[in-house]
C-alpha cells in the first residue's frame, strides 16, 4: 500500500509532536486543558483585529452558558448569526482556544459569531455538551437584546467534537424548531459516527496528532450512548429536511471517514452538500494555522464555500418569506 501523501510542513510539525516526550497517561482533564490553551500562541495565529468581541451568558439547562460575540462590525442590519461550537473531544477546549478562527469566520463571512462554552466531560458527560449546544442556539435564534443584533436565521459551525454538536443541533431545530431557522451548517471534521471503526481509524490512529489511544479516553469521558442519534447523528431514522451542509474532512486524519460517511448520509437524504477535504493535512488544522501555514489555504476555501452556501441559503430564505 503506497505511503499517504503528507505536506511538508504537516511532516515538520509531526515531527516534532513526535520528539516531544509522552505525558502522564491517562492525563487529568484539567492540566489537559491547561497544556491545551498554553500550546494555542505557539501553534495558531493571533485573532487580528475586530470591532466586536464582548462576553456572554446564554440561559442553560444546568446554568449560565459562557459565550463570545466576535463580529467585524460594531453594528448591524439584521440577518444571519453563527453559532460556534469549539472542537476538543468533549473534554478539552474552550471559547479562548478557539477565538482566532471564531474571529477568522466572524471577518471573512461578515457575520456574528457567537461561540459557545458548553459543558466538558468528564465533569458533564454526555449530553451536556448537546443539551448546551442546543439551548445556546435557540437563545441565538431569539434575537436576545444582549446580542444587540437582531438575528433572521442561524447557521451551526464546529470542529471535531463540535462538528458533532452541531449536526445534533441541527437535528434538534429542524424536529422542534427554533424562533428563526437554521439555514446551513458547516461540520469540519466532524466525529459524527462515534459508533463504527472505519478504516481511517486504523490507518492514521498512530503517528498523525490525533490518535486512537486519545480517541479512547475523550470517549470513555464524554460516556455517550453511541447508538443514541443525539451522539451518533447518522443513526437518525431521517436526515431530510436539514439545512444545506458544508462538510470539511483531513486525509491524514483517523476520523476522516466519519466525516465521509455523515456526507454521504446526507446526500443520500436529499440534503445539499458542499465536500471538501484537506488532502496531506491533519486533524485540528483550523487551530494549528501558525505551525501548519497551508493550513491557512484550507481555511480560507472552507469559508469561502461556506460563505457561498449561507448566501443562497439566506436568499431562498428571504424569498419564500415573501411568496408565504
Amino acid at each position: 500500500m503506497a505511503e499517504p501523501f503528507v505536506r511538508p510542513d504537516v511532516r515538520a510539525f509531526l515531527d516534532m509532536i513526535a520528539a516531544m516526550p509522552e505525558g502522564e497517561w491517562p492525563p487529568q482533564p484539567a492540566q489537559y486543558r491547561a497544556q491545551y490553551a498554553a500550546m494555542k500562541d505557539l501553534v495558531d495565529l493571533p485573532m487580528g483585529e475586530l470591532a466586536t468581541v464582548l462576553d456572554l451568558a446564554i440561559p442553560g439547562p444546568a446554568g449560565p452558558i459562557p459565550a463570545r460575540l466576535f463580529d467585524a462590525r460594531a453594528s448591524r442590519e439584521p440577518g444571519p448569526a453563527v453559532v460556534f461550537y469549539h472542537g476538543g473531544g468533549f473534554v478539552i477546549g474552550d471559547i479562548d482556544t478557539h477565538a482566532s478562527i471564531a474571529a477568522e469566520m466572524a471577518r471573512t463571512l461578515d457575520l456574528p459569531v457567537i461561540s459557545v462554552g458548553y459543558r466538558l466531560a468528564p465533569e458533564h458527560p454526555w449530553p451536556a455538551a448537546s443539551d448546551d449546544a442546543e439551548a445556546a442556539a435557540r437563545w441565538v435564534a431569539s434575537s436576545p437584546a444582549e446580542l444587540g443584533r437582531a438575528v433572521t436565521s442561524i447557521a451551526l459551525a464546529g470542529d471535531s467534537a463540535g462538528g458533532q454538536m452541531s449536526a445534533v443541533a441541527a437535528v434538534d431545530l429542524r424536529d422542534k424548531p427554533a424562533a428563526a431557522p437554521v439555514i446551513a451548517q458547516l461540520l469540519i471534521y466532524p466525529a459524527a459516527d462515534l459508533g463504527t471503526d472505519h478504516p481511517s481509524l486504523d490507518a492514521f490512529g498512530e503517528g498523525y496528532f490525533l490518535t486512537r489511544k486519545g480517541m479512547a479516553w475523550f470517549a470513555e469521558c464524554y460516556a455517550a450512548d453511541t447508538a443514541h442519534p443525539r451522539c451518533t447523528p447518522t443513526v437518525n431514522e431521517s436526515l431530510a429536511g436539514l439545512p444545506p451542509a458544508v462538510i470539511v474532512t483531513a486525509s491524514l486524519d483517523p476520523i476522516r471517514d466519519q466525516g465521509r460517511a455523515y456526507a454521504a448520509a446526507l446526500i443520500a437524504a436529499g440534503v445539499p452538500v458542499v465536500f471538501r477535504e484537506a488532502v496531506g493535512n491533519i486533524h485540528g488544522f483550523i487551530t494549528l494555522r501558525k505551525a501548519i501555514p497551508s493550513g491557512q489555504g484550507d481555511v480560507a476555501g472552507m469559508l469561502a464555500a461556506f460563505k457561498d452556501v449561507l448566501v443562497e441559503a439566506e436568499a431562498n430564505r428571504v424569498m419564500l418569506q415573501a411568496a408565504a
